[in-house]
């Protein structure tokens, strides 16, 4: 099994990318702790493990709250002994996000304090625990619009995950020579709950889609397979970078008919 004997974090892991990539990495043989604000929805993702025979814990946490953070690793290295993979995956993506006029300074400040700060604090909480491990993978969610603008205003979550991208950047070089791989994924438009709540208006949703050359949005578990690789060994070279899946969006000038 590709991450036999190995410890994940997994945060946002009650539902979409989250949920998908804490089950895979379990059946994978891995050890996975079920970090969401939603403790109801972490303990489903822990049941769904355990009764495959997997081993999870399911933890309760704000990711923009440090105390949190701390917790939620100690709690990982008191279960299982070690962390060696830190998924850093929650995310919002607020409905009144919009432009810089129309967007209020909560939506904001929220978007980033979850987007933003949670990916800091994760990193400042779990490097040490993977450096204590002798070193590990980190996966940060980040997103296309990281790369490139939205079709549909959303000013907060676009800089939001532009902060990602380069806090990963950054921390990958600091630790690149404590065995400690920091990567991010890109994902494009996904068919989560999260995405179909914002795109709540047909003329949204086409925006949107027109622009994907496959022709559809994303599914979870596409993403999941990425962050699999990237919480391998498979994935050893690879520090510092960004995993474009967006079925094809960023390749096209034009999309095709």
């Amino acid at each position: 099994m590709r991450l036999e004997d190995k410890v994940a974090l997994v945060t946002g892991a009650g539902s979409g990318i989250g949920r998908d990539s804490a089950i895979l990495f379990a059946k994978e043989g891995a050890a996975v702790v079920c970090v969401d604000l939603n403790e109801n929805t972490a303990r489903g993702t822990e049941a769904e493990i355990k009764s495959s025979g997997g081993r999870a814990i399911a933890i309760r946490a704000d990711v923009a709250i440090g105390d949190d953070c701390r917790e939620m690793v100690e709690a990982a290295e008191r279960a299982f002994g070690k962390l060696n993979v830190l998924f850093n995956n929650a995310g919002i993506m607020h409905a009144d996000d919009d432009d810089a006029l129309s967007t209020t300074e909560h939506v904001w400040e929220l978007t980033m304090d979850i987007n933003a700060r949670g990916v800091f604090l994760g990193c400042k909480y779990g490097i040490p625990a993977l450096q204590r491990a002798g070193g590990g993978s980190v996966i940060n969610t980040a997103s296309l619009v990281a790369l490139m603008g939205s079709a549909a205003a959303q000013v907060a979550y676009t800089a939001s995950k532009g902060a990602v991208l380069a806090m990963t950047r950054e921390l990958a070089i600091v630790h690149a020579k404590e065995n400690i791989r920091i990567n991010a994924l890109c994902p494009g438009p996904l068919k989560t709950e999260l995405l179909m709540k914002f795109l709540d208006t047909d003329a949204k949703l086409q925006r949107r889609l027109v622009h994907i050359p496959i022709g559809r949005f994303g599914e979870t578990k596409e993403i999941a397979q990425a962050a699999l690789w990237l919480a391998s060994d498979e994935s050893s070279f690879m520090t510092g970078a960004q995993f474009v899946i967006d079925g094809g969006i960023s390749a096209a000038y034009v999309t095709p008919e």
